[in-house]
């Protein structure tokens, strides 16, 4: 097993930034160097001013203030940092793609044969190549085939290595990981790669969590992992939309399955719906790989979840217009939350995104609170759905930054993540800011309805009637 000195990722991003920061923390005797084309991202790496990270997550902040500077570097200099690694993580983006075959279902690897074929172009030096971004089975295989036609003679061992990492608990996730996945080739070469691998991660992990296996299991098994769990949220979500019919409570549903031990509890919370970079968008590319094998029904069914996925968020965005008197036209609503979740500023497929062009559609004037999303992003998420023009997004939707500036002379509260300070708000006085009757839908779950109502609110909560 050969050590490594030199470590560069290549993707400053969700992944790349805090994995690279707890590889710098327990590494230090690797330099690690996090590279991106994108200038302001790296800008805000080197900021001075720590809380405006470009990627917010509880505790990332501290270990990059412990190590920035002395093993863990942010740089453009993507081409310097290739050629000094002896190892290559590619954390690159890999949307679905919005265009050609495959359009709506397959992951788009522009970046990643970009990223290869980068690599090709510099490298003077034999290299392990690691796959951190999300991808759909034999990308592997693709990547082995750019690097190993460079002509140069350099040898290329190329690893798969899944993130599983939950945005908002992603340092703790890292530090303290149920397992660590890395596929790679059955021959000595290959072997010696995934035990190199494996050598970084038992700098703070057990041997027993880090796992090897074929490349091709190590890649699918992500795209499962993501999948199993987003069919559970999409399963209590469906009960959730009985409950509200037949006088049950969700939670109470939800906690008396979760005590059988073959189900367990994890993953029961009903809510708007899932959202995040990782769930949609690796259930999309399980249907399209099954799809391109003719598997038909396996499909079918994983796109159910994805189709319950979509009728939740719907759901709670008819439930408000019908609540409001079948009329949101002109209606202020108040939006606590942008986030997908809780502890990340990430938006990606968040179900706020499409609760708001619903009502937006339905001319609603909705004034946005989240405390780490900026305005940029927000008017970015609906801008890119094209369903209006931005002109027309920033006139109906406004960014505040003060929660009661939000909900002043609003008609209805939606609490569209989980953020806990919105537990801790001042409700009564939020109540006497708002027009009456005032209104809350709580998307998230997170407040107590014999305490809202006893304010007198008229309080809604998902999964629940």
């Amino acid at each position: 097993m050969k050590k490594i000195n030199k470590i560069c990722c290549i993707g400053a991003g969700y992944v790349g930034g805090p994995t690279m920061a707890v590889i710098a923390k327990n590494c230090p005797e690797i330099d690690v160097t996090v590279v991106d084309i994108n200038q302001k991202r790296i800008d805000l790496w080197n900021h001075d001013n720590l809380d405006l990270l470009p990627v917010y997550e509880p505790g990332l902040k501290e270990i990059v203030d412990e190590t920035r500077g002395k093993n863990l570097f942010f740089s453009t200099e993507v081409d310097k940092a290739i050629d000094e690694a002896e190892m290559i993580f590619i954390s690159v983006n890999t949307p679905t793609k919005t265009y050609g075959k495959g359009k709506g279902l397959a992951a788009d690897l522009k970046y990643i044969e970009l990223c290869a074929r980068n690599i090709a172009k510099v490298a003077k030096t034999d290299k392990i190549v690691v796959e951190k971004s999300t991808l759909p089975v034999r990308t592997a295989e693709a990547i082995k085939s750019i690097l190993d036609n460079t002509g140069k003679g350099v040898k290329f061992e190329i690893l798969s290595n899944p993130e599983f990492l939950a945005e908002g608990t992603a340092v703790e996730d890292l530090l303290n990981a149920d397992r660590v996945l890395i596929g790679g080739d059955e021959t000595k070469s290959g072997q010696d790669a995934k035990d190199t691998l494996s050598w970084v991660y038992e700098h703070w992990l057990p041997k027993e969590r880090v796992l090897q296996t074929n490349v091709w299991s190590s890649e699918l098994s992500k795209l499962v992992a993501n999948a199993f769990l987003a069919q559970r949220v999409s399963s209590i979500n469906s009960i959730s939309a009985l409950c509200e019919k037949t006088d049950a409570n969700v939670a109470e549903v939800s906690r008396a399955i979760g005590f059988d031990s073959r189900i367990g509890s994890k993953f029961l919370n009903s809510s708007v719906g899932f959202g995040g970079s990782c769930f949609q968008k690796d259930i999309l590319n399980l249907v399209y790989i099954a799809k391109s094998y003719g598997l038909t029904e396996v499909a079918d069914y994983w796109e159910q979840v994805i189709i319950m996925n979509d009728y939740q968020k719907r759901r709670f965005a008819d439930n408000i217009i019908s609540t409001l008197y079948n009329t949101v036209s002109g209606k202020k609503i108040c939006f606590y939350g942008w986030a997908f979740k809780k502890d990340t500023n990430d938006t990606r497929e968040s179900a706020a995104i499409y609760v708001a062009d619903a009502l937006l559609d339905e001319q609603a004037q909705i004034v946005v609170y989240d405390p780490k999303v900026s305005e940029e992003t927000i008017y970015a998420d609906l801008d890119y759905l094209g369903t209006r023009s931005p002109e027309e997004n920033r006139k109906l939707l406004k960014v505040v930054k003060d929660p009661k500036e939000a909900c002043k002379d609003a008609h209805a509260i939606a609490i569209l993540t989980e953020w806990d300070e919105f537990k801790n708000y001042d409700w009564p006085a939020l109540f006497e800011l708002m027009l009456k009757p005032a209104f809350v839908f709580d998307g998230r779950r997170i407040l107590e309805k014999e305490k809202m109502d006893s304010i007198g609110f008229k309080y809604y909560k998902i999964g629940q009637s």
